[in-house]
């Protein structure tokens, strides 16, 4: 079987203004539909936008999620099982982050905690 890790993405993932990991961010419907199914690992982070909750029906591996609102505010924090694990929807959701189990202890992410993207030129 082939590995298909996703990423690193082209963008810059900051935590309250700190560069933390490389970020892709799934805009168009195809993207946001389809978020890291087909995959086998994840480096860095996927932002899905437009996106106030996941499941995980058919994905290989487990995930960590933050839940965000419209200011990339971290609402919730949780790590998700395969096939199992799903987010509930949350009053002022507004995107999800994806990312490897334990990327977001690592990288500090916390309820509260700001997210953005800052794109790279070019």
């Amino acid at each position: 079987m082939t590995r298909r890790p996703f990423g690193p993405g082209p963008d810059v993932l900051l935590r309250d203004g700190t560069p933390v990991a490389p970020v892709a961010v799934a805009q168009r419907t195809a993207e946001r539909r389809r978020g890291l199914l087909g995959t086998d690992a994840v480096v860095g982070a996927l932002w899905i936008t437009r996106c106030p909750s996941v499941h995980m029906v058919g994905m290989r591996y487990p995930l960590d999620v933050a839940v965000l609102d419209g200011d990339g505010v971290v609402l919730h924090v949780g790590t998700l099982q395969p096939w199992t694990g799903l987010t509930r929807p949350r009053r002022g959701a507004r995107a999800t982050l994806e990312a490897a189990a334990g990327a977001l202890a690592a990288w500090g992410v916390v309820p509260g905690s700001r997210l953005e993207v800052r794109r790279r030129p070019g």
